[in-house]
C-alpha cells in the first residue's frame, strides 16, 4: 500500500517551492519535482479506481486529472511562476451522471471539494426552479446525515438579491440566491500523510451520493419528469 499514500517527501517538496517560487530553483529541484509528481499521479490513480467501485467517471488517471503546476502569469498580479500544490478534477461520465470532484495536496491548505462549481445557464435555471418547487425536499436533502457530517453546509458564490423570475420574498429565496453548489472538507497534513488517507477521501466522496444522484435525476429529465437522454 506504500504506493497508495501521499509521502512526506511530496508535501516537503512543496512548502521548499512556495519558499523558493523562482524557475532557477525548480530547474535544479527538477527529478525531486517528477518524483513528487508521480507520487500525487499514483495516489488519484488508486483513487479511481476505489470511486469506480460506486461511481463511474471520465478521468481515465491521475496524469489526465492534475492541473499544471505552472502559473499562467500574463495577467496575473502575482508573477510567482508556480503554485505549489498537486491539485486535479475527477468528471463523472455524462450526459446522466452530473457533478464533479476536485482534489488538492498542499502544505497545510488539502481539500477536497464535490458539486457545481459553474452549472451552465440551462442547468441552473432548472435547479432554482426545482428548489422553489420542491424547497422542503432540499432543506431535507441538504440535512442528509452524510453529507453534514463530511461537509457541514452547502457552499458556493450567491447573487446578492433575487434571481431574475424570482421573487425576493420567495421561501426558499435563501437557497436560490446560489448560483455554485459544491460542499468542501479540509484535512489536515498529519491526514494526508495517514495510511489511511485514500480511504478517506473515497470515502468523502461517497457520502455526496445522495445529492449527485438527486441532480442527476433533475438534471436529465424535463419538469414532467421525461428522461432528456
Amino acid at each position: 500500500m506504500a504506493e497508495y499514500i501521499i509521502q512526506k517527501s511530496t508535501l516537503d517538496f512543496l512548502k521548499r517551492l512556495a519558499a523558493n517560487n523562482d524557475r532557477d530553483w525548480f530547474n535544479e529541484h527538477k527529478a525531486q519535482y517528477e518524483k513528487a509528481k508521480g507520487n500525487a499521479e499514483t495516489f488519484i490513480d488508486a483513487l479511481i479506481a476505489k470511486m469506480n467501485v460506486h461511481d463511474q467517471l471520465e478521468t481515465p488517471s491521475g496524469k489526465k486529472s492534475l492541473f499544471r503546476i505552472y502559473n499562467d502569469v500574463r495577467f496575473a498580479k502575482n508573477k510567482a511562476p508556480y503554485n505549489p500544490r498537486f491539485a486535479g478534477n475527477l468528471k463523472r461520465s455524462k450526459p446522466l451522471l452530473r457533478g464533479g470532484y476536485y482534489i488538492r495536496i498542499k502544505p497545510g491548505e488539502s481539500r477536497v471539494v464535490c458539486g457545481f462549481m459553474f452549472p451552465n445557464a440551462d442547468d441552473l435555471k432548472r435547479i432554482r426552479e426545482d428548489i422553489a418547487g420542491n424547497y422542503s425536499e432540499w432543506k431535507r436533502l441538504l440535512k442528509t446525515k452524510s453529507i453534514a457530517q463530511n461537509f457541514g453546509v452547502m457552499q458556493g458564490e450567491q447573487v446578492k438579491t433575487a434571481p431574475k423570475g424570482f421573487a425576493s420574498n420567495d421561501p426558499a429565496i435563501e437557497l436560490l440566491r446560489y448560483k455554485q453548489f459544491w460542499f468542501e472538507r479540509k484535512f489536515t497534513d498529519r491526514e494526508v500523510l495517514a495510511d489511511d488517507f485514500l480511504n478517506q477521501v473515497n470515502a468523502t466522496y461517497k457520502a455526496i451520493r445522495p445529492f449527485f444522484d438527486y441532480m442527476s435525476e433533475l438534471l436529465t429529465t424535463d419538469s414532467n419528469g421525461v428522461s432528456l437522454y
